[in-house]
């Protein structure tokens, strides 16, 4: 185990900040600092409040990562880090620190894809990823079908949300219940208690001329906000349990289908599902059964795992480590639309097309000036 990469990643792309260190695909730590309680009064992220909390929170929870996994900064093998997609704001802090601390320490930096992170962060679980796999990212921001069959150089986008994301659906629903912020656990929490087949709430992009893998929420949850308003005009009580077990069938229902439908029509028999939304227990039940009947084998790493987290970026790094893959140059920056095509930002050609292994790296910064 020894000579398998040692990687720190760093994740700040919302209102996360997250920083975990692997060894190859051994995880060794996972240290989140989170802003949520920030935003809870605004009923969703504020990019200004995220970034400065990234700023209060970004020193001190690597050194946290560091002293869980027991290894010095100076051990490290690379810095990982979200380069995007995500908030610019929060993208540039954590960008900013992966280069002070690479900088620093002499050592190879990369920027990598946080979509390509949520697939990759499964190696830490179950094993190195089989090739091809699709993968189901559901989360606040990303509602995605993607078809990987090399987590560092080749992911291709499958389908993908139109309009609200499946998180962001949850975020809104919960709202208009006064359920509080973030709305999927919440949700979550009252649909066990409550009848999915209450309310026949429509289908987004189901029809038979509609796109095979894209996803559209946004008719649903003006669907759903209608239908309370109704039932409060009339002045009778929401049921509030019922209306959240009958949305939430609604959305994993969308989900689970297309998904398996993709894995079905691309021949791939594995599935992995990450991000946030992904720790949605009738999602994780519905997703196993539909596979199992179709004679694929599903994969979902533990639901802390799922949301955003520096873990998965670690993981991306040291596959990239392990993989030969180019580190990244010193003018890597954030860019918050990054496709996820790109699963990594790499150098230029200069520098990287001769045989000096990250010596780039280490001509300006003889020094190790890490203390």
């Amino acid at each position: 185990m020894a000579d398998e990469p040692l990687v720190l990643g760093i994740e700040t792309s919302c209102d996360e900040t997250g920083v975990g260190i692997v060894r190859g695909t051994t995880l060794l730590a996972d240290a989140i600092a989170s802003s949520v309680d920030e935003h809870a009064r605004f009923g969703g992220v504020v990019p200004e409040v995220a970034s400065r909390a990234h700023l209060e929170a970004m020193v001190p929870t690597i050194d946290r990562a560091l002293k869980e996994a027991g290894v010095s900064a100076r051990d490290l093998d690379g810095i990982a880090v979200t380069a995007g997609p995500g908030l610019a704001g929060a993208l540039l802090v954590g960008v900013s620190a992966a280069k002070a601390y690479a900088y620093a320490l002499g050592k190879p930096l990369y920027g990598v894809n946080h979509l390509a992170s949520h697939i990759c962060v499964d190696q830490l679980e179950h094993g190195a990823l089989p090739e091809p796999t699709m993968a189901l990212l559901v989360s606040g921001g990303h509602s995605s079908l993607l078809l990987s069959t090399d987590i560092t150089s080749d992911v291709r986008p499958m389908g993908a949300t139109i309009d609200d994301a499946a998180g962001e659906a949850f975020d809104k629903i919960a709202r208009v219940l006064n359920l509080g912020f973030p709305g999927g656990p919440v949700i979550d929490r009252y649909a066990k208690e409550g009848d999915p087949e209450a309310i026949a709430f429509p289908r987004g992009l189901t029809g038979p001329r509609d796109p095979a893998y894209d996803f559209s929420f946004s008719g649903l949850k003006t669907a759903v906000a209608r239908w309370i308003e109704a039932k409060r005009a009339a002045g009778e009580d929401v049921p509030v349990r019922d209306v959240a077990a009958s949305f939430q069938e609604a959305v994993v229902d969308v989900l689970t289908r297309k998904a398996v439908r993709a894995c079905r029509d691309e021949g791939v028999d594995h599935l992995m599902i990450g991000g946030g939304v992904a720790a949605n227990s009738r999602l994780r039940v519905l997703a196993q059964e539909r596979c199992e009947a179709a004679g694929i084998r599903l994969r979902v790493p533990r639901p802390k795992l799922c949301t955003d987290n520096g873990a998965m970026v670690a993981a991306l790094g040291a596959e990239m480590v392990a993989r030969g893959r180019s580190a990244s140059d010193w003018d890597l920056s954030a860019d918050s639309s990054l496709p996820v095509t790109d699963p990594h930002v790499p150098g230029s050609a200069v520098g990287h097309a001769h045989d000096h292994g990250h010596d780039h790296v280490h001509e300006v910064s003889k020094e190790n000036l890490y203390s």
